[in-house]
């Protein structure tokens, strides 16, 4: 961008799956979140968007392929930036509003800091995982998704100067509650030819039962094997930076919240960039 140019930001958010769903998991208060940029010299728009690179449900679980001992994921994510906002999108269901407008110097500093951001996270949580809802309970593993990269990138900005508006922002959290995490090892030294095959099959079993595309019938049992495992046995297998925990579940287990995380406060010692 033009070094002098007035660029408007905006924060976008709509359902997950609102192309398939519509407003059903609005309802439920499952957000994707994005940013929205105006060029004011040029008028043109653009979004930018963490997206998992193979859709949420390949970026949480993982195939199970018959000639593979290991689990296969596919969990990359990455920042995506094109030109044009859809406003329908964003307005019909969501949210599409203006919280900052940032000089076109600060922009390309951002763009630099994406391109970095981008090449050194590259891989998609969906779970956050706590000891309880407590307020300041221990925090065992934090999720990196859409909401989380536009968090980021607001901080950013704002360190670069940018001034944002006094305006509440939500973002969806899904967490999962649970004691002490157990480190299990990588993919190699459960699933290698050294590895322990009991375990590596336990995790196979667990995951099994979160296949896609199941028919109705299939899908039912499959929702009681998970109940089964996660809730009566209270099991959860987690694969994070490329290692495997095991989880002792316990209660509330599982929960979608809708926190407020205030928009940041600039620093004003940049400010005049």
């Amino acid at each position: 961008m033009e070094g002098d140019d007035d660029i408007e930001v905006f924060r976008l958010q709509a359902p997950v799956w609102e192309f398939k769903y519509g407003d059903l998991l609005g309802h439920l208060k499952i957000m994707h979140d994005a940013i929205g940029f105006r060029s004011t010299l040029t008028g043109k728009n653009y979004t930018m968007e963490w997206y998992e690179l193979f859709q949420l449900g390949n970026c949480t679980f993982p195939h199970l392929r018959p000639e593979m001992d290991a689990p296969f994921w596919c969990n990359q994510g990455a920042a995506c930036f094109f030109e044009g906002i859809d406003d329908v999108h964003w307005k019909e269901n969501g949210t599409l509003v203006q919280v900052a407008t940032i000089s076109g110097n600060m922009f390309n500093q951002m763009a630099k800091w994406v391109k970095q951001d981008n090449e050194t996270g590259i891989y998609y949580e969906t779970w956050n995982v706590k000891a309880s809802p407590e307020k300041g309970a221990e925090t065992w593993f934090d999720s990196y998704d859409c909401s989380k990269f536009v968090l980021r990138t607001f901080n950013k900005l704002a360190e670069f100067g940018a001034e944002f508006k006094n305006i509440e922002t939500n973002y969806t959290r899904i967490f999962l509650y649970s004691g002490e995490p157990t480190y299990l090892g990588n993919e190699t030294s459960v699933f290698g030819p050294t590895g322990n095959k009991t375990l590596g099959l336990a995790i196979k079993r667990f995951y099994y039962p979160f296949k896609p595309h199941l028919p109705t019938k299939e899908f039912l049992l499959s929702l009681l094997q998970i109940f089964d495992a996660v809730i009566v046995h209270k099991q959860f297998y987690l694969f994070y930076n490329f290692e495997y925990w095991f989880l002792p579940m316990k209660f509330p287990f599982i929960k979608i919240t809708y926190e407020e995380i205030p928009l940041p406060i600039r620093n004003k010692t940049l400010s005049g960039l």
